[in-house]
């Protein structure tokens, strides 16, 4: 049984790169030019924002949990920006940040302390925070004049031909990965996924552990709305509100289990990649957006029935 188990996980571990193979020498085949030196450039450049915000997401989901505030998150996180690098500069980015993370602390004590459901209490904070987003902007889009726009330069320009924003995204990949591999926290999370009964009687605080995740989840999102305002030269208030189903199927595609205990940011980076090149492969072959709801859906279900732990699950309602 335990040789199955691992069998098991070892194929769970190594599909969603597999199946990222795959699905790009099936795009290859249907439209060769489709992986040219510039279109991969164009692939890693549109992951960077999906990323950051699957990324954080990917702490949270470690645990079991759920939020569903990210995208909210992020479209203040981007207004914020729009709004004050006038008269902050590139202290923008970081207030946009310090509020996101603010925002996930609202969660976490809601969830935490108050013991309300996760997707609740994040689906109210993502009210709270849309709101919040809707009041300093106006209702409206807040672009970014050019006389300010040198701000975003670090974001929007390139280096010897290279994209400067897939260095951000491989800075912040490398962050998460070291948070979650290499500190306490990080360690804390996974094995509360994992059990966290375990980890409560083994003197570990889990509700701190808890309301960090949530904390980070936000800050994240909030960077991931910080670059989209930064390469769309605006703020929009509702700008990341498509971006909720795609962060989530990141995570899970890649490979981390919505039951928690199992993935992390590192096959997030690969869930992501299949996420954007599933979405910009089906365009580029002239798939109607009908049917890539439809496959989009359908491999997202796959994703969650394959790396669900049943045994973490005492009823399913």
């Amino acid at each position: 049984m335990s040789g199955f188990k691992f069998s098991r996980q070892l194929m769970l571990e190594a599909a969603p790169t597999l199946f990222l193979i795959i699905l790009s020498v099936l795009i290859i085949m249907a439209s060769p030019g489709f992986f040219s030196g510039s279109t991969i450039l164009v692939v890693l450049a549109d992951a960077v924002v999906l990323f950051t915000l699957a990324a954080g997401l990917s702490f949270v989901i470690l645990l079991g949990s759920i939020d569903l505030s990210v995208p909210a998150v992020a479209s203040l996180g981007g207004v914020i920006v729009a709004l004050t690098i006038p008269t902050l500069g590139f202290a923008a980015y970081p207030v946009a940040i310090a509020v996101g993370a603010l925002a996930g602390l609202m969660s976490g004590m809601v969830h935490v302390h108050l013991r309300v459901p996760s997707f609740i209490a994040t689906l109210a904070t993502g009210g709270v925070v849309t709101g919040l987003a809707l009041f300093v902007s106006g209702s409206q889009t807040v672009t970014i004049e050019a006389a300010y726009r040198g701000v975003l330069t670090p974001v929007i320009s390139s280096t010897a031909g290279f994209p400067n924003i897939i260095i951000i995204g491989a800075v912040i990949c490398l962050i998460g990965m070291y948070i979650q591999r290499y500190t306490k926290f990080g360690r804390a999370i996974r094995a509360i996924g994992a059990g966290e009964s375990a980890v409560r009687a083994s003197g570990i605080h889990v509700g701190n552990n808890k309301l960090l995740a949530f904390v980070m989840a936000s800050a994240f999102a909030a960077a991931g709305g910080a670059l989209l305002a930064a390469r769309m030269t605006s703020g929009n208030p509702a700008g990341a509100d498509q971006l909720l189903l795609p962060a989530i199927a990141a995570v899970l595609v890649g490979g981390t289990a919505i039951t928690g205990g199992t993935g992390g940011v590192g096959h997030t980076v690969v869930g992501t990649l299949i996420v954007i090149v599933m979405r910009i492969g089906m365009t580029f072959m002239g798939v109607d957006a009908f049917a890539q709801q439809i496959l989009f859906g359908s491999v997202l279900i796959c994703a969650i029935a394959l790396t669900l732990n049943r045994d973490l699950l005492q009823v399913v309602k």
